[in-house]
């Protein structure tokens, strides 16, 4: 297979083209690191003057999405020691969290002294869903370039979950562990609009409630958040603009009682579920959900290509996908 010379992206990928010299047009758009380091300067002191802004206001300073992940761990840790933050963490349980994670979840917050909420969907209500994404896309086909279609319903029910406890505690910030692959910068400190959000949950919320109809409205917001004088937090993501090094961040938190699962891919440290979504993904649009953002770590130097490319021909455990399986009813 084809791939960029600079960084990972095949020429399977959506939209993808290469020059002469085979660099893909993402690595040629990219700006470089002098304009990655401004930038990231420009995001970090925005939000710590929103921190000045905002911290104390209300009952909780930031609403943390803690998946207990390596990354969402790390960054708890920075919210409560380099911020002081007063944080509330969230862990959404899609059901399929392996027992070191759930270990994982309660050492941290007992070691850093989080109040935590674990949020259990009703499980049926998750089957169902994941069940119908196994089989076929139900998003936008555009959603596909980022993650797989699993993936894309779990965080959807994840994110506007966390917006709802947010806006009816009036939390100023949502925090996310998204690694700096997985989103842009100028997109880690950006404030909620009521109408962007109307839309954007319109074309989540629909292809889901066409498979769980009335079951899905508590995850999502109702007609009184947008209509209500509900103060909309900021989404806040900090490794977009902090260091990022998974070495030192493993080093850190391992301090704090975390350690690596093993029912678990390489590329996740939290969801079993995502070993078949990597599966399905591979199998049907012939290209990694993860090599995006893989791509975008190389192009900004947080990995080396070399370490990206064992990353995708990782191959899933086999048992873990039939756990998986098994559990959807799809065996």
């Amino acid at each position: 297979m084809k791939r960029c010379k600079k960084c990972v992206l095949p020429e399977t990928f959506p939209g993808i083209k290469f020059n002469d010299e085979g660099i893909c047009n993402f690595c040629l758009n990219f700006k470089g690191e002098v304009d990655l380091i401004r930038k990231k300067k420009e995001y970090r002191q925005k939000f710590e003057k929103l921190i000045k802004k905002y911290k104390g206001k209300s009952s909780y300073d930031a609403l943390m999405s803690y998946s207990g992940g390596k990354d969402s761990t790390y960054v708890l840790y920075i919210l409560k020691n380099s911020y002081n933050l007063n944080t509330l963490a969230v862990t959404f349980d899609n059901g399929f969290l392996p027992e070191q994670t759930l270990k994982n979840i309660r050492n941290i917050v007992e070691n850093l002294g989080i109040d935590h909420i674990f949020f259990k969907p009703n499980f049926n209500l998750l089957k169902k869903i994941f069940n119908e994404c196994a089989q076929r896309n139900i998003f936008s086909s555009l959603t596909l370039s980022r993650a797989s279609t699993i993936c894309t319903a779990c965080m959807a029910l994840v994110k506007f979950s966390a917006l709802r406890l947010a806006l009816e505690k009036s939390i100023p910030f949502i925090v996310f562990g998204w690694s700096p692959g997985q989103i842009p910068i100028k997109s880690s400190v950006m404030k909620n609009n009521p109408q962007i959000i109307k839309i954007m949950q319109k074309t989540l919320f629909d292809p889901l409630y066409n498979i769980g109809r009335e079951k899905i409205k508590p995850y999502f917001l109702d007609p009184k958040h947008f209509k209500e004088k509900y103060f909309f937090p900021f989404n806040i993501s900090p490794f977009s603009f902090l260091e990022y090094n998974e070495e030192e961040i493993l080093k850190k938190i391992s301090k704090l009682g975390w350690q690596v699962p093993l029912d678990v891919d390489a590329h996740s440290t939290n969801c079993q579920l995502n070993s078949l979504a990597n599966v399905i993904h591979k199998k049907k649009y012939g290209f990694h959900p993860y090599v995006f953002e893989l791509a975008k770590l190389v192009r900004e130097g947080y990995l080396d290509r070399n370490s990206a490319l064992q990353k995708l021909a990782y191959i899933e455990k086999s048992e873990i996908v039939t756990l998986s399986k098994k559990r959807l009813n799809l065996l």
